[in-house]
């Protein structure tokens, strides 16, 4: 899995948060058309990040939820941790530079 996929991180992240949400309410939380959505679904589903179960005692067995695999929270997690540290940098970064530009005044 790239690291370096906020569309994954954010599909994983919406998943967790919200498992029982059709792909249609997904898609529109996340900005995303269908078609969009059930690409990422597909490749997450294929590296084994996420599983879709049905709804057991839903009359509409077309209504799925999608549920975090074990290797899918994992992931999620590093993610996270990959975007928190890369925010951080950023921060120092633009510090520096205000604090350079604030010192030449």
């Amino acid at each position: 899995m790239s690291m370096n996929n906020p569309d994954h991180f954010n599909v994983l992240r919406k998943i967790k948060s919200k498992p029982n949400s059709t792909q249609r309410e997904l898609a529109k939380d996340l900005g995303f058309s269908v078609g969009k959505l059930n690409y990422c679904l597909n490749a997450l589903i294929k590296k084994g990040l996420i599983k879709i179960e049905n709804f057991g005692k839903n009359p509409n067995k077309l209504q799925y939820r999608y549920l975090l695999t074990p290797k899918g929270i994992s992931i999620k997690i590093q993610l996270t941790l990959a975007f928190m540290k890369k925010k951080m940098q950023e921060y120092d970064e633009l510090k520096k530079e205000i604090e350079n530009n604030l010192n030449e005044k």
